[in-house]
C-alpha cells in the first residue's frame, strides 16, 4: 500500500498557494510528528511511506506517487477553518484517509461550535459567548448577551481564539472591565471570532478516546466500545492559571500526573463516561483528546476537544498527552499508530465500502499472492 502522511504546508514557500491569506488557526507544520508516524509505519512493515505537505500541489503529488491511503497530520495551511481543507481535498480526490471528515473537523476545532454540541448532549461546559470586531469594540457593560450569560458572576474570564492550538493567544482576565483590549488583541492575532468564557479555577484533566480496534504487541483486537486511554491531570505551576503552550514549555513527565483506577477511581470513571458520550454522541470516527476542568463541586466541565492531538513519539522525558498513558494498557507508540490505522481501515470497510474499492482489490491480490 502506498501511504502518504500529510503535514501542514508553508504558505510562504513560492508555489504552495496562489495568494497568501491569514490563517485563523496559529500555523505549525507538524512535519516532525509526521516523520514520527511514518517511522512507526515503517517499523510495522509498511514499505511505501511518503511524507508530504498539504498545499496546492498535493493532488498532483498523490497522483504521481499512486497514493492509496493518507494519514492527516496537518492543521492546515491558511485561510478559514484550515483544518477542514485537508480532508475536503481528499474527499474530492477519492483518497481514503485517517482523520475526521471536513464537517466534524470544523466542529471539533471551532471551540464555540463544539461547546454548543456538547451542551446539546446535556454535558457540562463553562458558560461562554463569542465576539467579532466587525460588530465593534466589545463592551461588557452594554452587551445584553454578556449580561445574560454571566448574570451574577463577578469572577475571572478566559479569552481565547475560536480556533487555536497549544494555548496560544489564551488569556485569563480577572476583571470584566479589562476584557475589551484583550478581546481586541486576540482578534487581531487570529482575524476570527473570539470566545469569552467563565474561568474555572479547579484541577485540569485530559483524556484520549479513539475507535474500538487496538493493538497490543502488534496483535489486533476489537472491543465493543471506543478505546479510552491516557487519563491525565495537567500539573500547573504555582503561577500558572492555564496550561502553558507546548511551544513555550515542552510536555515532560513532571508536567503530568497519570491517573489510575487505584488512586483516582471516581475521576477516571467520570472521564471515561464523558469521553464515551462525546465520541458516540457526536458520531466521531477517530482519535480526539478532551480537555476538562473540575469545578468546586467536583463536577467535570469540558473545555474543548483537540481533533488532531499531538502524536509525537516519546523521547527521553518528553512525551505527548496522548502517548503518556499507553504503558498502562500494555501498548507502546507503534501499537498506538497501528491501532489508529487498523481502526480506520476497519471503519472504511464496514461503513464506507464505496470509498475503498481500490483497497479491496489490493488486499484481495495480496491474499491471493
Amino acid at each position: 500500500m502506498n501511504i502518504a502522511v500529510i503535514y501542514g504546508g508553508d504558505k510562504r514557500v513560492p508555489g504552495n498557494v496562489i495568494y497568501q491569506t491569514p490563517n485563523t488557526r496559529p500555523w505549525k507544520s507538524y512535519e516532525s510528528v509526521a516523520e514520527d508516524i511514518a517511522g512507526a509505519l515503517r517499523r510495522l512493515g509498511f514499505q511505501s511511506i511518503h511524507v508530504l505537505p498539504e498545499d496546492m500541489n498535493l493532488g498532483d503529488e498523490l497522483r504521481r506517487r499512486s497514493i492509496q491511503f493518507a494519514w492527516l497530520n496537518t492543521g492546515g495551511t491558511q485561510g478559514y477553518n484550515p483544518m477542514a481543507h485537508g480532508p475536503a481535498m481528499l474527499e474530492m480526490f477519492g483518497v481514503p484517509y485517517l482523520g475526521h471528515d471536513p464537517l466534524t473537523t470544523s466542529i471539533l476545532d471551532n471551540k464555540p461550535f463544539f461547546k454548543r454540541e456538547v451542551e446539546a448532549r446535556g454535558l457540562r461546559t463553562s458558560p461562554f459567548l463569542t465576539w467579532h470586531l466587525a460588530r465593534g469594540t466589545f463592551d461588557p457593560e452594554s452587551n445584553v448577551n454578556f449580561k445574560t450569560v454571566f448574570a451574577g458572576y463577578d469572577g475571572a474570564f478566559v479569552v481565547k481564539p475560536a480556533s487555536g492550538r497549544a494555548s496560544l493567544h489564551v488569556h485569563v482576565v480577572e476583571d470584566r472591565k479589562d476584557l475589551a483590549p484583550v478581546v481586541d488583541e486576540v482578534f487581531h492575532a487570529t482575524q476570527n471570532h473570539v470566545m469569552i468564557e467563565r474561568f474555572l479555577p479547579g484541577r485540569e484533566f485530559c483524556v484520549a478516546v479513539a475507535g474500538p480496534v487496538t493493538a497490543r504487541s502488534e496483535q489486533l483486537q476489537i472491543d465493543t466500545k471506543p478505546f479510552v486511554f491516557s487519563p491525565t491531570e495537567r500539573v500547573l505551576e504555582e503561577d500558572e492559571q492555564i496550561f502553558t503552550s507546548m511551544d513555550q514549555k515542552p510536555i515532560s513527565a513532571d508536567r503530568l500526573r497519570l491517573l489510575t483506577t487505584e488512586m483516582d477511581a471516581d475521576t477516571v470513571a467520570k472521564l471515561e463516561e464523558v469521553s464515551l458520550e462525546v465520541f458516540m454522541g457526536l458520531n466521531l470516527e477517530t482519535l480526539v483528546r478532551l480537555d476538562l476542568r473540575m469545578a468546586d463541586d467536583g463536577e467535570l466541565y469540558i473545555l474543548e476537544a483537540n481533533p488532531k492531538p499531538d502524536l509525537k513519539q516519546p523521547s527521553g522525558d518528553k512525551t505527548s498527552l496522548v502517548s503518556a498513558g499507553l504503558a498502562a494498557h500494555g501498548m507502546d507508540y507503534d501499537d498506538l499508530v497501528l491501532s489508529l490505522f487498523a481502526d480506520r481501515i476497519d471503519l472504511l470497510f464496514c461503513q464506507r465500502r464505496g470509498t475503498v474499492h481500490h483497497l479491496h482489490t489490493l488486499f484481495a491480490q495480496s491474499t491471493l499472492g
